[in-house]
């Protein structure tokens, strides 16, 4: 820029004792009218309008042609008043909106770029809230039908990390806001299934110790699956050790269990007839 005008907006200075100061401070006003709250028409439009409306704005594409249009760089920002072109010196960090693609160009070090794309990176948010609006306790909130966790081509991990042991990390399930399962290490590293009829008390259904040789405690009746002999899958599609209620078995109902071949009465390993 030269000492004829401002540094950043290029704005045409008045000089001491200018004739027809009008002419200069007119300049200023048309490129100020041009940079503030930036609207053009279009960024690919390669054909120079033949009758712009005064104000009009547009970012040249490549190839652009025309008699004021052709031979600019892409990326050129024009705008037209009083039958002529002018060029808006734009600068990286300058926003503009494209009228006929509904989006938000930011100026860049390679040229105009989409605002939404060059938002690759967020860092050290606050709050972020998808379709709703996040809170203090919720800094990440997201209502929606469904959501979606994909792969980059291999495996995938979701990942839960509490602080110590005595603290929980954990997958609460709802019902109204109001708890109903809990799966996850609940006031210790063992893994915890937990039930609750109300939100208030609650129960742990089935826990998995962590430590070697882990063991599993279930809190209340295991219920296995109750089959009539015809409906019984076939004891090898289950595999061995598979446990099912046979509920029509010779004698009276009997608890069965597969030994990769058979079905076999639990009580005295004969098979089930």
């Amino acid at each position: 820029m030269s000492d004829d005008a401002t540094p950043r907006l290029a704005l045409p200075y008045l000089a001491a004792a200018q004739a027809q100061k009008h002419v200069t401070m007119n300049a200023a006003l048309a490129l100020l009218d041009g940079l503030v709250q930036t609207a053009v028409e279009s960024r690919s439009t390669a054909a120079e309008p033949t009758a712009p409306a005064d104000g009009a704005i547009y970012i040249l594409p490549a190839g652009a042609v025309g008699i004021d249009w052709a031979g600019r760089a892409a990326g050129t920002a024009l705008r037209f008043e009083a039958g002529a072109w002018s060029v808006l010196q734009s600068q990286p960090g300058w926003l503009a909106y494209v009228k006929d693609e509904g989006v938000l160009l930011v100026q860049g070090s390679a040229g105009w770029g989409d605002v939404g794309l060059a938002l690759r990176s967020l860092q050290n948010l606050t709050q972020l809230g998808v379709g709703t609006t996040a809170d203090g306790t919720n800094l990440l909130s997201v209502k929606t039908a469904a959501v979606l966790f994909s792969n980059l081509g291999a495996d995938l991990q979701l990942k839960l990390n509490k602080a110590a042991t005595a603290n929980t990390g954990s997958m609460l399930l709802q019902s109204g806001y109001s708890g109903r399962a809990e799966v996850g290490l609940c006031g210790d590293d063992n893994l915890h299934l937990k039930v609750s009829p109300d939100g208030s008390a609650w129960s742990d259904a089935l826990v998995v110790s962590s430590g070697a040789g882990a063991r599993v405690a279930v809190d209340g009746a295991v219920q296995v699956k109750s089959l009539a002999k015809a409906a019984l899958p076939t004891a090898a599609s289950q595999g061995a050790g598979a446990l099912l209620f046979v509920s029509d078995e010779v004698g009276g109902a009997t608890l069965a269990f597969s030994d990769g071949a058979s079905w076999r009465r639990v009580a005295d390993r004969a098979v089930v007839a």
